[in-house]
């Protein structure tokens, strides 16, 4: 069975989508990642999409789902990527770790339309290298238990 790692912000449609979508492509087929906020804002902000479609990932699919859908699931790893997501945080059944990485969110950027596509560049790039790195660890520690 793959374990379930769960990515968790307020509204679930910017930073946990930008997050689940490098990590599931960074992973690959080995584990389960998805995403889910404490108050879901009930979309995918667009500039997200786009945001990742510039990197080659397409978020289009995804949906801002309550954490609530999550918790009869063994989830494995809880990641917080916002503080308000961190402190409203339930235990999950099989929870092993949990991660805190806060990133501004890009949704209250303001200024011009490049200015804010801007910004969610920015914080997608700062997710990116969190995520990925993230992602190494884990396939290291998993050649390291195989062998």
């Amino acid at each position: 069975m793959k374990p379930t790692i769960l990515i968790l912000c307020t509204g679930n449609s910017c930073r946990s989508h930008l997050a689940e979508g490098i990590l599931r492509a960074a992973l690959g087929e080995g584990y389960h990642v998805a995403s889910a906020g404490s108050k879901p804002a009930g979309y995918v902000h667009p500039l997200a999409i786009k945001a990742m479609a510039e990197i080659g990932i397409d978020i289009s699919g995804h949906r801002s789902k309550h954490l609530d859908e999550f918790l009869n699931q063994d989830v494995e790893t809880v990641i917080t990527v916002c503080g308000n997501a961190d402190q409203a945080c339930p235990m999950f059944p099989g929870q092993v770790n949990r991660h805190h990485w806060g990133f501004d969110d890009p949704a209250h950027a303001t200024g011009s339309e490049e200015d804010i596509m801007n910004v969610f560049r920015r914080v997608r790039d700062e997710i990116r290298r969190v995520f990925e790195a993230y992602a190494a660890g884990r396939k290291d520690q998993a050649k390291c238990q195989a062998a």
